[in-house]
């Protein structure tokens, strides 16, 4: 669902060996080049960090990250002079690799990973997070950058009610953003109002992911991949119960649907009055809002004796 003027969010989903089923959500911000740039570049990067023995592994699904981010950082190093402005970019990475009775799931940034699981007699689904989030809204994330910059009192700002990473952004990881990561790009010709206003030396920002993995059974039944658009107004287990209830048939637009009428409810407002807002105005409604369910079929599980 669209609220910016130019659509900053991306997906994928691909099956096929060797990788598996590659499942990914893009969240960008500041505009949509990083979110494009890891979806036409993130499988290929796999790929050539799977190929080696040890096959598909969490140090595998990094080494591919850190690739995508080292190959956005190089198209900012070549066009910095005529497009600036692309140091200010960046984007959210959620991915899911179903493999071999295995799921693992990588992220940076503040999108979402969500198991339905079922248990009998009763059917009841639970919700089981499986990506950890890094945003400066959540205390962890906020002492893990003061613990990271010591020296730095204004590494998270609370701004308007919201803490952010030097005032300016609320991820603590992502893919591009290279104005926060090298001082090369914290300088001119990039406007001033981009900028970080201290020096700094080493990155505030990573693109470093963190990565789980589960081990598939019977009982779970679908993972919802979301950008934080969603769960900003739907908690897990409403979440879980939408996709249960609907099983199959329009699920993810169900569950934006759901979201979208939280949102309005919030505003006073009805979900019908966001129809006749412009994109753009909408952002100040709600954010761009992607979701992937994938449902585990009985293909996916590993066998049991």
């Amino acid at each position: 669902m669209q609220a910016n003027f130019v659509l900053e969010d991306q997906c994928l989903v691909e099956s096929g060996l060797p990788l598996g089923t590659v499942v990914g959500v893009f969240d960008g911000h500041g505009g949509p080049e990083v979110a494009r740039f890891i979806r036409d570049n993130l499988l290929s990067n796999l790929r050539e960090t799977t190929s080696g023995p040890q096959g598909m592994t969490g140090d595998a699904i990094r080494e591919a990250f850190l690739a995508t981010e080292q190959g956005f950082i190089t198209l900012v190093s070549r066009q910095w002079e005529t497009r600036p402005r692309l140091a200010t970019v960046g984007s959210c990475c959620l991915v899911g690799v179903v493999h071999q009775g295995t799921l693992l799931v990588a992220n940076v940034g503040d999108s979402r990973a969500v198991l339905g699981k079922v248990y009998r007699p009763n059917g009841e689904v639970f919700p089981v997070q499986l990506s950890q989030e890094h945003s400066a809204s959540l205390e962890e994330a906020r002492k893990e950058l003061i613990a990271e910059h010591p020296d730095d009192p204004d590494i998270v700002v609370l701004k308007h009610n919201i803490w952010r990473v030097k005032g300016l952004i609320q991820v603590t990881r992502s893919i591009g953003d290279a104005y926060l990561k090298d001082p090369q790009y914290n300088r001119e010709p990039l406007k001033s109002k981009f900028r970080v206003r201290t020096p700094f030396s080493k990155p505030i920002l990573s693109a470093r992911p963190s990565i789980s993995s589960h081990n598939l059974e019977p009982s779970d039944r679908f993972v919802i991949f979301a950008s934080d658009g969603l769960w900003e107004h739907l908690s897990n287990q409403e979440a879980v119960d939408i996709v249960q209830k609907h099983r199959h048939v329009g699920s993810a637009r169900r569950l934006i649907k759901a979201a979208l009428h939280e949102a309005a409810r919030k505003h006073d407002m009805l979900y019908s009055d966001f129809k006749r807002i412009d994109r753009g105005v909408l952002r100040h409604f709600h954010d761009d809002i992607t979701v992937v369910v994938f449902f585990l079929t009985m293909q996916y599980h590993p066998l049991f004796p």
